[in-house]
Formats: structure tokens, sequence, C-alpha cells
């Protein structure tokens, strides 16, 4: 019965990955480059998808483990539960950093276009008023543990000359070209394990 109604479920996810996926490289054939960089789901997903899938199989053992009734033994439950808090240690702290980022660039929109020399940042519709040369200094900030899901979180800080701070953080874009088109101004480069904004 379970089987029945699973397997018909799978394969329409199935195919509906294969048409979006077919789609998206199509239509990528054909678009322009954008240099309009707001918080998308493709984005989202690239860096979701790991801790989520890790959480995920530490979410799944527990029902296993439930379900099977009086025969469960208490060896098996603190084996479910160790499971599932090696996997919430696993994947937490990059779902607790991607709410974070979320917070502070949802509402962001960053248009760059370094061979044009535009450069300029939208928070919720209204643009944020400077210029290349109100910028004092810019604080970069990369994430030093590389094989942990929250290694590619990291974010920029742009210092104002008039006290203001703009931050523009790893769910909007890879940052490292902004990084370089911003080389002639103090930049400020620091490695943390976990980089929180």
């Amino acid at each position: 019965m379970k089987s029945s109604i699973l397997r018909p479920l799978l394969e329409v996810a199935v195919a509906l990955l294969v048409v979006l996926g077919a789609v998206r490289w199509v239509t990528g054939l054909f678009s322009k480059r954008t240099a309009v960089y707001r918080v998308t789901a493709a984005r989202q997903m690239r860096l979701l998808f790991w801790p989520l899938l890790a959480l995920g199989a530490g979410l799944s053992v527990l029902p296993a483990v439930a379900l099977s009734g009086q025969k469960t033994t208490l060896v098996e439950w603190l084996l479910a539960l160790g499971f599932l808090l090696f996997t919430l240690v696993l994947s937490g702290p990059a779902l607790v950093l991607f709410l974070r980022y979320w917070v502070v660039n949802s509402e962001t929109v960053l248009l760059f276009q370094p061979t044009e020399n535009e450069f300029e940042v939208y928070e919720a519709g209204q643009r944020v008023a400077f210029e290349r040369r109100d910028l004092a200094r810019v604080e970069r900030v990369t994430c030093s543990a590389r094989r942990t899901f929250w290694a590619k979180y990291d974010y920029l800080r742009l210092h104002l000359a008039d006290g203001r701070i703009v931050v523009l953080t790893s769910l909007l874009t890879d940052l490292e070209p902004l990084a370089v088109f911003l080389r002639n101004l103090p930049l400020e480069r620091r490695s943390r394990y976990w980089c929180w904004v």
C-alpha cells in the first residue's frame, strides 16, 4: 500500500526536476548575464542543500524507531537520538546562519556591473545613497572552516564616511568579485570559523 502511493510521487518529482532543469538550461542559453543580484530560490538552495539533506537524514530515523512499537530497545532509541543530535550539530549552524543572512539581506538588491563601473545597493526598494568616494573602508569576512556546511557563508561590510554600514552577504551572490572591484579602498580581510553578522 505504502509503495503504491510513494512510487508515482517519486516518479512525478523526478520528471518535474528534469523538466525544470531543462527549461533553466535552455533559458540560460538565450538570456543575458544579469547584473542585478537578489535573494533567489536557486541561491538559497545552493546554500541549503547539504544542511537540509543532513537534517532530513537525522529526522528520518525517528519515525522509523517510533513506529516499530514495543520492539524498540533503549539502545535503538539512544542510537537514533545520537544520530539526530549528530546531524543537528552538522547542519544547525548553517541553518542559523542562513536565517540570519536572510533577515539581513531579504530586502536587499545589489546592482553590480564592474565593466560599466556600476555599483548600487537597494534596501526595501529604496536606493542606499552613497558613491564610491563615500566608502571609508571595506570589511571582508570569510569562513575559515572549509569542510563544513557553513563554509560558503561570508559577508562584506561597507563602512561609509557618515557612519552607516551596509552589509552584503553571500546569500545575494559570490562576494569576491565585489571585493576585487573595491580593491582601491582600504580593505580589511578577516577569517572566522563562523561568520555571524
